[in-house]
């Protein structure tokens, strides 16, 4: 049976890691996520998620840094300020697996990717009346496929600012 649920912005987040000068990884969140699921357990194929990630929010616990990420260099969120996630298919990928394929936009830029999601919890009534579920996903993709070309070369070789981007979401729906 399909159900619709509302992504619940405080108790979800968006994630990201990317190699910083070749030598370790920075990581960064979004607050801000919103959208709708429609998920079906008895057939997943029948699901669809749509969400939007309000970019303005970002936090490497740097606001030096966040500023530039904001800026035209990155992000550019005068112009973009939301990331957005539409699936266009959901299949099943083992007993406790789902793979959701969509559009990802970052930067005004649209590209298909996959994410890998776990197995939607089972629904729970949360102190207030609320009906929830939760939902962990990840995927990697390469920044530049969204115009994020910014960096710059360190005299020791290599670049300042990996191109991989991983990206991992931690999602509580509410039953509409």
């Amino acid at each position: 049976m399909k159900t619709t649920y509302t992504i619940d912005p405080a108790h979800s987040h968006a994630q990201f890691s990317v190699r910083h000068m070749m030598i370790t990884n920075v990581r960064g969140s979004f607050a801000g996520v919103k959208g709708t699921a429609v998920y079906d357990s008895d057939h997943p194929s029948e699901s669809t998620i749509e969400t939007a990630i309000d970019a303005t929010t970002i936090n490497t616990m740097d606001p030096q840094r966040d500023a530039h990420l904001k800026s035209a260099d990155f992000l550019d969120v005068e112009k973009f300020p939301a990331i957005t996630f539409k699936s266009s298919k959901v299949e099943a990928a083992g007993s406790d697996e789902l793979k959701v394929t969509g559009d990802l936009t970052i930067h005004g830029v649209t590209r298909p990717v996959v994410l890998k999601v776990e197995d939607p919890s089972d629904e729970t009534k949360d102190p207030w009346g609320n009906i929830r579920m939760g939902v962990s996903g990840s995927t990697k993709i390469k920044r530049s496929d969204f115009g994020l070309t910014w960096n710059a070369a360190l005299e020791t070789g290599g670049l300042l600012v990996g191109d991989d981007l991983k990206i991992e979401l931690d999602v509580s729906l509410i039953k509409a």
